[in-house]
């Protein structure tokens, strides 16, 4: 499997691009920003786009998603438990010093246990509200691989205090969805360093009992 993390936009959320080498098929996780580089990745890579996947509305991780969509044709999918926070990216752009992006129109909603297929890679929706009430992480199980979104940071978690956050839905999501992966999975969080689960059971402040 092909998976870039570049980097985007002025708080550097991590977007994933995947990629099938046999069949050049690829899924973007979290267009925040810098639309070009990332159409970059995909030439250089010789990959042809066909899903826009946000794990969650905050402007850093869905900012670039029109863009990508209309250079790509590509389909937006989100969780539909977030579709209020996109109504307020507006709000959301002001908070972080941030140009508008307009509107983001949704084409479908993905939830727990919904399958997303590029070529033969198969990876699994997985919903952990508590960033945000639609937060979602994506899990690879055949590369052991975890896209976690805002839910989980090396050495840290997910912040509860803006709009849809829950200290609670945060650890229960932790402890029943993310920490219930195979201590040998790699995580992709949606800002900073890889890390995998093992090492956050044995690290991460938050996460001991």
């Amino acid at each position: 499997m092909i998976h870039k993390i570049f980097p985007v936009g002025p708080l550097q959320c991590n977007c994933s691009i995947l990629g099938d080498e046999q069949t050049h098929e690829a899924m973007v996780i979290d267009p925040g920003d810098q639309v070009e580089g990332i159409l970059d990745i995909l030439r250089q890579e010789k990959l042809a786009l066909k899903q826009i996947v946000i794990t969650h509305a905050h402007i850093d991780h869905v900012g670039g998603a029109m863009k990508l969509k209309a250079a790509t044709g590509a389909p937006i999918l989100m969780n539909q438990n977030d579709h209020a926070l996109l109504k307020m990216l507006d709000i959301q752009a002001s908070w972080v010093g941030m140009r508008p992006p307009g509107a983001v129109t949704v084409d479908e909603s993905i939830s727990q246990g919904r399958v997303l297929k590029i070529g033969e890679i198969s990876s699994h929706v997985m919903d952990t509200p508590g960033h945000t009430e639609g937060s979602i992480c994506v899990y690879i199980p055949e590369e052991q691989k975890l896209i976690a979104g805002d839910t989980l940071f090396a050495g840290s978690i997910g912040r509860t205090d803006l709009p849809g956050g829950s200290m609670e839905k945060i650890m229960r999501s932790l402890h029943t969805q993310v920490m219930a992966l195979p201590d040998e999975t790699e995580v992709v969080p949606g800002h900073g360093p890889v890390t995998t689960i093992g090492e956050e059971r044995e690290t991460n402040p938050f996460l001991q009992k």
